[in-house]
């Protein structure tokens, strides 16, 4: 089994979750700073202060993935690294310091792909609304164009934001991080707006200051459903779970990705949201909803559809065929922090998502939290990362092979990191992190990637192993 020609193999990370140096060279604080450094938002009060100090060893981790083989490496930059404050005065050493990985990587033989937000916001921004003040979404514009006049001679794979729907949920899913569970309803409809108009903005702003052609998208989540059975029935209710909008969260695909694609708000949200709207600060956001200037801008023409995938949920139909949620059997796989193991989400989301909105997809984030140790010879033996990754590309390639236009792939994450409000707990990466002695070990599934990359898959159809 391969893939087609021209196929992405890459890994990926974000600045906070392993840069450290958080108030190296002029670098100003960030929301998460202020966040992780305020005793017990974060597992056993840890920060992201130093994380994997990949600021200062991005050379030795650059040629740990030359060792891979990957072709691409996805990155994202600190919005408060280069404007400290947000706006204003440029920290050039912030700016220098992404000139020098990225030079690192082309000489390595490694695509940069980059992410303009990641999660980490100036953290003076983030005290003057955030998400909630349409003042950001001007301020992150003028912050993308200097990033991109900046990297845009050599870098020319582009992502706006990722995860809106995480960085911006209001519930259970999203985890202490977020202020908009503090928040109305139409409040968070408000910075979900703002958000996208950023998205757009910024996607304007790559265009307009790329030095070279730029291919141009964004991460956001990709909420999967997968059918409890193979019936008709059951695959018409993950086709509508999969693009319809039920609950008052942010834990769907179409509220944020029909304007982005669409041009205008799923008729289902502005339904359930209605109440919300009649409200006084409803009413203002309403028309922000319906502003047709906002909609052209936030409705963007872009190059690929990058999604993050690493489970699912399980559906049938219920009463008159609407969408129910069932429960996985007894046993289901789970990773370390809990997910269920379900490859077939990297067929139907996908291969949904595609047909839905007609742009190429990129599998931007993938993979899974693994009781990860160095072994007593020096080695890590991650098997289930191992049959976990080939599972679910085996079911990319299936979606592929039903016509799904798929551009690429990026395993989460290159480096075992700080997992956010998780700490240091879970290990995500293809490479093992000692965080006291910051040494680096390459995984087995590091060295079995590395074959599935030089095979462009054709290895998967062999058992999994090393």
């Amino acid at each position: 089994m391969t893939f087609s020609k021209g196929f992405t193999w890459g890994a990926a990370s974000s600045a906070y979750q392993i840069e450290g140096a958080w108030d190296a060279d002029g670098k100003g604080p960030s929301n998460w700073d202020a966040f992780s450094q305020t005793s017990g938002n974060v597992f056993e009060s840890q920060t992201g202060n130093i994380a994997c100090d990949h600021y200062n060893r991005y050379q030795e981790d650059v040629g740990l993935m030359k060792e891979i083989g990957l072709q691409a490496y996805r990155l994202s930059i600190s919005w408060p690294r280069v404007y400290p404050a947000g706006s204003g005065s440029v920290n050039q050493a912030g700016l220098d310091f992404y000139s020098r990985l990225v030079d690192e990587l082309l000489a390595a033989g490694i695509t940069p792909w980059v992410t303009l937000f990641h999660w980490d916001m100036p953290l003076e921004i983030y005290n003057r609304g955030g998400w909630l003040n349409r003042e950001t979404a001007e301020k992150f514009e003028v912050y993308a164009a200097k990033v991109v006049s900046h990297l845009s001679d050599r870098v020319t794979n582009w992502m706006t934001i990722n995860e809106p729907q995480i960085f911006l949920g209001p519930g259970e899913h999203e985890g202490p991080q977020t202020t908009n569970a503090k928040k109305s309803h139409a409040e968070r409809l408000r910075t979900a707006h703002i958000a996208l108009l950023a998205h757009g903005r910024g996607a304007q702003a790559i265009r307009g200051s790329a030095k070279k052609a730029p291919s141009v998208g964004w991460a956001p989540i990709g909420r999967v459903k997968v059918p409890a059975t193979n019936s008709p029935q059951d695959l018409q209710a993950v086709i509508a779970a999969t693009h319809g909008v039920f609950a008052k969260d942010f834990w769907n695909n179409a509220w944020f990705a029909d304007p982005v694609f669409l041009g205008h708000y799923p008729a289902d949200g502005l339904r359930l949201y209605e109440k919300d709207l009649e409200t006084a600060d409803g009413k203002v956001v309403r028309r922000m909803l319906e502003d047709p200037t906002d909609l052209a801008t936030i409705c963007q023409p872009l190059d690929f559809y990058g999604i993050n995938v690493y489970d699912a949920e399980r559906v049938r139909a219920g009463k008159d065929g609407v969408p129910e949620k069932v429960s996985f059997p007894p046993g289901q796989g789970q990773t370390a922090v809990k997910w269920f193991v379900v490859p077939e989400a990297l067929y139907y989301g996908p291969k949904l998502l595609y047909e839905r909105y007609r742009v190429p997809i990129v599998i931007t984030e993938n993979g899974m939290s693994g009781h990860d140790w160095v072994d007593c010879d020096g080695r890590v033996r991650d098997f289930a990362r191992i049959d976990y990754t080939r599972r679910y590309l085996l079911e990319l390639a299936r979606a592929a092979e039903d016509g799904a236009d798929i551009r690429g792939y990026f395993h989460w994450s290159i480096l075992d990191n700080f997992e956010w409000q998780s700490g240091f707990k879970e290990r995500f990466g293809l490479i093992h992190v000692d965080y006291t002695t910051q040494r680096r070990t390459l995984k087995d599934s590091a060295r079995w990637y590395s074959n599935v990359i030089a095979t462009n898959g054709a290895s998967l159809s062999r058992p999994a192993g090393v």
